[in-house]
């Protein structure tokens, strides 16, 4: 739906109902269990639609040589909401209003709220609509995509995505790193409080410092990734891989580390904070790779690929739950450890077997439709340079 109508108005809708949920929690949770799950679940309808939403958007308006950058920029995002959430939470069911933690939803509700107005007013879904942007920067966003966007609407090949080797490749890591950032979102304050003994408030600061070096990690691999993709250095495809395959298997290492360190609170935390922030470079891999394979898809890609890889939401913290319900000890989370390191070893080594970084030939516009159709954007590729230089001109 977002490739077919826009994902300004998905992305922005599914924040807003999110948003407007999580203001209902608190009431839910003292009404009835059974509504707060509910309402839960609404929540996750919500959340749904933002990832194929955000890259269909992305697939309109990033050039393919700022792509790395661009996509972990946005996905940083993410890590930096857990930082402010986590440190927000301890301090709200702490010190905060409405008894202290009902105020953690209420402020963020709020803030999400407030988030999707403006989200309304200034975002637009391709550059050939948006009022403001100037000429040159459209015409240099369009010029550089792969293909410029057409009236037609082709056909979603169904089939060629289901047989790419390359898609479910990429699905595979997405759900790798999904599973350990799932994992710990969810189960590291578990930990920090169960075994490394931390209270409410340090609980909060500790948690999340593993996310202040992946989002730091995450956009500075963005840069160096695009850096490599650069001409007469790396192949996309190289570049892909080798970032995928350090996001996964250097956070493996150190997960499987911690249960050699003994009792050691600062050395554990220390490297927790190195296998969750060294995650990040998974990103500038899987990631960026549905806009690889196919832009005009990504957001269908993505979908697809972000259902398979929302399981281990699901499932995570059921396997925690499984293996620390009766003791939360150091050996019983060393279990949850390996089994994150075991996944991420298997995907890193589909998507180095299977991985591409080039577009797929069912991804490409034909030849027939791209010469016939008028773009959208309205100008023929001679306008587009005489215009282009005309700017230049003005601007000198």
């Amino acid at each position: 739906m977002a490739e077919r109508i826009g994902g300004k108005i998905w992305y922005g809708g599914g924040v807003l109902v999110s948003a407007g949920l999580t203001l209902l929690i608190p009431v839910a949770a003292r009404w009835s269990v059974y509504m707060l799950i509910g309402l839960r679940a609404l929540e996750g309808i919500g959340e749904g639609v933002t990832f194929p939403s955000m890259h269909a958007l992305l697939s309109r308006w990033i050039p393919p040589i700022e792509r790395s950058r661009a996509v972990t920029f946005v996905y940083a995002g993410i890590h930096l909401g857990a930082v402010i959430g986590m440190f927000l939470s301890g301090v709200l069911c702490e010190h905060g209003f409405a008894g202290g933690w009902p105020s953690v939803f209420y402020v963020f509700g709020i803030t999400g709220c407030v988030w999707s107005f403006s989200w309304f007013l200034l975002c637009y879904n391709s550059p050939s609509v948006h009022p403001r942007i100037s000429v040159a920067e459209r015409q240099y966003i369009e010029k550089s995509m792969e293909c410029c966007e057409t009236s037609v609407k082709l056909q979603t090949p169904w089939t060629k995505i289901a047989t790419s080797r390359p898609v479910w490749s990429c699905a595979a890591a997405h759900f790798a790193y999904n599973w350990g950032i799932y994992t710990m979102l969810t189960c590291l304050p578990m930990y920090m409080h169960d075994v490394l003994q931390f209270n409410m408030m340090q609980n909060g600061i500790l948690s999340s410092l593993p996310y202040i070096v992946t989002w730091l990690i995450m956009m500075g691999g963005g840069f160096i990734a695009d850096w490599l993709r650069a001409p007469h250095r790396l192949q996309t495809t190289t570049v892909r891989k080798l970032f995928c395959a350090a996001g996964l298997l250097i956070p493996g290492l150190f997960l499987i580390a911690i249960g050699f360190l003994g009792s050691n609170r600062i050395l554990i935390v220390t490297v927790i904070v190195i296998a969750v922030g060294s995650s990040g470079l998974a990103v500038s891999g899987y990631g960026v790779n549905y806009l690889d394979l196919a832009p005009k898809y990504a957001g269908t890609l993505m979908g697809l690929g972000n259902t398979l890889a929302t399981v281990p939401g699901i499932l995570g913290p059921q396997v925690v739950g499984a293996l620390t319900y009766h003791a939360s000890t150091p050996a019983q989370w060393q279990k949850v450890f390996y089994i994150t390191t075991a996944i991420y070893g298997f995907s890193a080594a589909v998507f180095l077997i299977f991985g591409s970084g080039e577009i797929q030939d069912w991804a490409k516009v034909p030849p027939t439709t791209a010469d016939t159709v008028q773009p959208d954007c309205g100008h023929s590729e001679a306008q587009n340079t005489g215009q282009g230089l005309r700017d230049v001109n003005e601007i000198n």
